[in-house]
């Protein structure tokens, strides 16, 4: 393998990253798409197995459905010989196994941060039909804009059903710490499996420590299933009811008793996140029966009535037990009687003995109708806004008392109202081709629009986003990318007439290469002076474009050498051909510049110098030739007139193919780019023949 440095004739290897106990992992380059990439490559008892490599193809296509900001994108899975990889999105940052090794403890609230990042991504996993079953801080992935993404969906599902009956060491141990009860007794998984491996993270991230170690990867899977649920001592380790309550509720031994959803467990998240004093997510049906020591009995004392027999305060409370129910059975009945005669007496409406009034169900109603039907039922309300994955916009996503509770008059109901999907943080596209970028976001639900602006970096490539990477934005917003459209053109000046180091200084100031290599004798220019330039004066051009100037080298030189002047003709309307042959025959070469307009297409519309200007024979002339920016419709043309039409629209050509596509031999039948393309003037393109290439001799 190492040896092999391309798979699949696509993905490079560069530089071995790490390595786990299923996968070595390596930074990559995809070199079609001309990206990195981190490319896992399985270990080798992997690929003997036929059954593991079934399922690794299946769970891996499934995997690579995925695409969320808080999951790693899988773009591809593979076979090179008898190895077997991964191709997946490459994450610039550690895991959160490296960040807990190198802190130790994790703040509280980068901890909420994390969890609700997670927990977000699992909810979209969920979603989809999809289970981790390996949730690890190894595979928590978190990038220096503290964007959380979790990695190795595939490799999880695909090697879970093997990972027990592993005896290589390394293999098990790194994940038994966070396996659920369900899991090490073999029974069905399901989504709350995953949020008790999130529970065991937040456990680490807060305290530094696993909630359950031992010798053996036997001994802590034991521990799972058997021992007491841990709590977090809040005032130990600066933690807040609230999300120690979280934490108590993700480990509880029954799946029941967990959060049931990611997505619940993200809410609750951002709860505790506001309110950290409120603790109201603690379960303790799985926890030890706390057992209450009894209250000693004071000694008896003898009655101070000699005439009375002592009796045990037992015999006395015995004695109060038996006749005390129907005494007070008494009492309330002479009270009813007499109230009832009162209000009887007296002509007013008998009070409501029964003031308990049942609370309805609010859920998925608009906070306002919730509000008004709470009010009308003589309950007091309050509300609180949190986001949600499933629950519409200001609509209910819990209530407390839950519906069916009993509770008195004006008492209050608490309502939880959804303010829409959870935020996400922006991935940092810059850099990205416009394309590529667009591609990306649109495909994490987000609408996109480009603006273009000059700027010095490559072009087409991304130079910012609006809002700025990194930003909590809501799922299916919009997304505007900021797109380089290279280099500002300038306005190029007349350098004819200046001396040249006068020329070079003005072209320097512009950013702008001029090259004054060629010379020539021209009447009327004195010696070292600017005699023509190409492009002429006037034209916009990128600072990439080479201006050619030719120094007059003084008219004497020219005539003690033996030169003469000739008369430029006059070529200006003439078509482009007719034009460069004119100049021709008359001695003189040619520079040809391109204005693209929708009239005079082929036509040279102005020349310099001007017509009848006395300059050297064999001097270079500039014509300007009238284009539409777009390429011409060549088809069926020979070779020879579509060469012709090329470069009377401003183009050349770049090669030749040649095809057996039906058509006339030796004519075209395509140019690549297509017909209508617009193109920049001065390019070439590839010309496609029907026919076999001509023989070489």
């Amino acid at each position: 393998m190492i040896d092999e440095r391309v798979f699949n004739n696509r993905y490079r290897l560069d530089r071995k990253l790490g390595e786990g106990g299923m996968a070595t992992v390596f930074c990559g380059t995809d070199i079609v798409l001309r990206r990195r990439v981190a490319i896992k490559v399985l270990r080798a008892q992997y690929a003997a197995d036929e059954e593991f490599v079934r399922r690794f193809y299946q769970e891996a296509e499934s995997a690579a459905r995925l695409s969320h900001p808080n999951i790693v994108n899988t773009y591809d899975v593979g076979r090179e010989g008898d190895t077997y990889f991964i191709v997946m999105e490459l994450v610039d940052g550690p895991s959160l196994a490296e960040i807990i090794s190198a802190d130790g403890k994790i703040p509280e609230p980068v901890a909420i941060d994390y969890a609700t990042q997670i927990a977000s991504g699992l909810a979209y996993a969920h979603r989809v039909g999809l289970l981790h079953r390996d949730i690890k801080p190894a595979n928590v992935l978190v990038t220096k804009d503290d964007v959380v993404k979790l990695s190795d969906f595939g490799i999880a599902r695909a090697v879970s059903q093997q990972t027990m009956t592993m005896t290589k060491p390394g293999l098990v141990m790194g994940s038994v710490y966070y396996m659920p009860p369900e899991q090490a007794l073999g029974t069905d998984l399901h989504e709350a499996s995953d949020l008790y491996s999130i529970g065991v993270v937040l456990y680490q991230m807060l305290t530094g420590t696993l909630p359950f170690t031992g010798e053996s990867p036997v001994s802590v899977a034991l521990k799972h299933v058997h021992d007491p649920v841990p709590s977090i001592n809040g005032k130990e380790y600066g933690v807040s009811p609230a999300l120690a309550a979280i934490v108590n509720r993700l480990l509880q031994k029954k799946p029941e008793n967990r959060f049931q959803s990611a997505s619940e467990l993200a809410t609750a998240l951002r709860e505790a996140r506001e309110r950290p004093s409120v603790a109201g997510y603690r379960i303790s049906d799985d926890a030890a029966t706390m057992v209450v020591p009894s209250v000693r009995s004071l000694p008896p004392r003898r009655s101070p009535l000699p005439d009375r027999e002592y009796t045990s305060l037992r015999d006395d409370e015995e004695e109060r037990s038996r006749r005390s129910p129907w005494m007070i059975l008494t009492l309330v009945v002479l009270m009813l009687i007499a109230t009832v005669v009162g209000y009887a007496l007296f002509g007013r409406p008998m009070p409501d003995l029964g003031a308990n009034i049942v609370v309805g169900d609010y859920t998925n109603m608009s906070d306002t109708q919730a509000q008004a039907a709470i009010v009308n039922a003589g309950l007091r309300v309050r509300s609180v806004k949190s986001s949600s994955d499933t629950v519409l916009l200001n609509h209910v996503i819990r209530q407390n008392p839950e519906p069916g509770v009993k509770v008195d008059k004006n008492a209050l109901v608490e309502l939880v109202v959804s303010n829409g999907k959870p935020m996400v943080g922006l991935q940092d596209v810059r850099s990205y081709t416009s394309l590529d970028a667009q591609r990306l976001l649109q495909a994490q639900g987000f609408a996109v629009t480009m603006v273009r602006k000059f700027d010095n970096s490559a072009k087409d490539n991304v130079i910012d986003t609006l809002p700025k990477p990194g930003t909590q934005v809501r799922p299916a917003s919009h997304i505007t990318l900021i797109v380089s459209n290279g280099p500002e053109p300038v306005d190029l000046p007349n350098f004819v007439g200046m001396s040249v180091p006068n020329a070079r200084a003005e072209a320097a100031k512009l950013g702008i290469v001029l090259d004054t290599s060629q010379s020539a004798a021209v009447n009327g220019v004195p010696a070292d002076t600017i005699a023509l330039q190409d492009p002429p004066a006037g034209t916009k051009i990128d600072k990439s474009v080479t201006v050619r100037a030719t120094v007059s080298t003084g008219v004497q030189s020219a005539l003690n050498s033996g030169g003469t002047t000739v008369a430029v003709p006059g070529v200006t309307n003439q078509p482009y051909q007719a034009a460069i042959n004119a100049l021709g025959r008359a001695g003189f070469t040619t520079a040809v510049h391109y204005q693209v307009q929708t009239a005079a297409n082929g036509y040279i519309v102005s020349q310099d110098p001007a017509p009848n200007a006395q300059v050297p024979s064999g001097a270079t002339i500039t014509v300007t030739l009238s284009v539409p920016g777009e390429v011409p419709d060549t088809n069926n043309m020979t070779v020879d007139d579509a060469t012709a039409t090329l470069a009377a629209n401003g183009y050349g050509i770049a090669k030749t193919t040649y095809t057996t596509t039906a058509g006339a031999g030796g004519r075209v039948v395509g140019t690549d780019p297509q017909v209508g393309t617009s193109l920049e003037p001065g390019t070439a393109v590839t010309l496609v023949v029907n026919g076999t290439p001509p023989q070489r001799r």
